[in-house]
């Protein structure tokens, strides 16, 4: 229930999304609802989740902050907004 950033990886183990979240646990479990396979682009991301890892921050700010590093160092499939 702390702030962090969670990595969503596929079967292979390749990290497929990182995002972050003012409380992971809510956050990273919002997307196995049947509200969230609404949306197409989440319905075929959670199809393709096989492990989450979790790296707690200490804010917001740096749970912010880290994701951006992360999504550029590692570009993940399903991030394209903080892509360069």
């Amino acid at each position: 229930q702390t702030p962090g950033v969670y990595l969503m990886k596929d079967r292979a183990g390749r990290v497929i999304y990182v995002g972050k979240a003012k409380n992971l646990r809510a956050r990273a479990g919002s997307y196995f609802l049947k509200a969230a396979a609404v949306d197409l682009r989440t319905r075929d991301l959670v199809q393709e989740i096989w492990d989450i890892d979790f790296l707690p921050m200490e804010s917001e700010v740096d749970a912010l902050l880290g994701e951006a590093r992360l999504v550029k160092d590692i570009q993940p499939k399903y991030n394209s907004d903080l892509k360069d």
